[in-house]
């Protein structure tokens, strides 16, 4: 397991990548929540009060490294879209640095 420490625009996070064979589990996790690549089920810890979105790549198909999580795009965690007021933006602007950065859940 690597463990890296993330700064966020208000504070700084813990990223970690898991190697599993040919594909890394990547998650960035705050004192609050978490934004994570596709493998977690984020549906599952939002229903445990845990506030997390699951992000998909920006380019390319897969999540690789803590880069590729913050360049990547929230695919699901509508609590936390919800919640942050980025609910009805384009998947665009709704990356995982700005749920990262700018969301209460995380920020």
């Amino acid at each position: 397991m690597n463990h890296t420490k993330v700064k966020l625009a208000r504070k700084e996070a813990d990223g970690y990548i898991i190697p599993l064979g040919a594909i890394n589990l990547v998650n960035v996790v705050t004192d609050v929540g978490m934004v994570g690549c596709g493998a977690f089920d984020v549906a599952a810890l939002n229903n445990f009060g845990y506030p997390a979105a699951k992000v998909k790549p920006s380019q390319g198909s897969s999540i690789a490294t803590i880069e590729d999580l913050l360049k990547g795009i929230v695919k699901e965690g509508k609590s936390c879209c919800r919640e942050a007021g980025i609910e009805g933006w384009p998947h665009r602007q709704r990356s995982s640095r700005i749920a990262l950065g700018y969301n209460f859940c995380f920020a």
